[in-house]
């Protein structure tokens, strides 16, 4: 109840803010919150997604050992292999492409290691009411609208203004209230959706405890502490 109230005056204090001025604020897609990446151990079957961390290590040669970040489809650059594709490989066969790679122009008979330091958790749940909930798989880049279509889209009953994305930004459960036809009209932008995001849309089938949150938040499209 205390981070209920918390999250009511801090919805409180954004409303007088945006009542102070002609226009409230502007949402964007540079000003919505990135979620945090999730340190996992190593496993033999995880595949590398987009946004994952990896640690590169080649026998020999230092100047190539070093972290590197998988951009948002799945590609990754490094110095002497340039940008290659690494999403839905295992560590291990991505690095047997590494060494084909780099025995193909730089050196010889290369031994490389990899190792997924985090990973962006390449599932999101989508709820409430919504046709066909459940867990889904984030194909890459995946926006809000193109969430909702994978998963059905919106029942009848559905309050297609409010649709929550709930996210974990710098340790803390955030979330976001949008508006689909808003979105659809291009009157607001349409987000991308990371994984390990839950996106509940609003209406009758939607769970109690989400429901109070989602209709208390004003639909600002910015992340706040609940």
């Amino acid at each position: 109840m205390t981070q209920f109230r918390i999250f009511m005056a801090m919805i409180v204090v954004m409303l007088c803010a945006a009542c102070a001025s002609d226009e409230g604020p502007t949402p964007t897609t540079s000003n919505l919150a990135l979620p945090d990446r999730t340190a996992i151990a190593q496993t033999g079957d995880l595949r590398i997604g987009p946004m994952d961390l990896l640690k590169v290590s080649v026998f020999g040669v230092d100047e190539l050992e070093g972290e590197y970040q998988v951009d948002t489809v799945g590609n990754l650059k490094m110095p002497l292999v340039g940008e290659i594709s690494a999403k839905g490989y295992t560590a291990i066969e991505f690095s047997r492409k590494l060494e084909q790679r780099l025995g193909e122009t730089y050196l010889q008979n290369p031994d490389v290691t990899v190792v997924i330091l985090e990973s962006s958790g390449e599932q999101i749940t989508v709820e409430g009411s919504i046709n066909k909930p459940g867990l889904y798989e984030v194909p890459g880049q995946l926006s809000l609208l193109q969430a909702i279509a994978l998963s059905g889209g919106p029942t009848l009953s559905a309050n297609e203004r409010k649709v929550a994305i709930f996210r974990q930004v710098s340790g803390q459960r955030q979330v976001a209230v949008f508006d689909l036809k808003a979105i659809r009209k291009g009157e607001m932008p349409d987000p991308q959706v990371y994984g390990n995001d839950v996106i509940v849309v609003d209406g009758s089938q939607t769970r109690e405890n989400y429901r109070d949150i989602i209709r208390a938040a004003p639909f600002l499209a910015l992340f706040a502490v609940f």
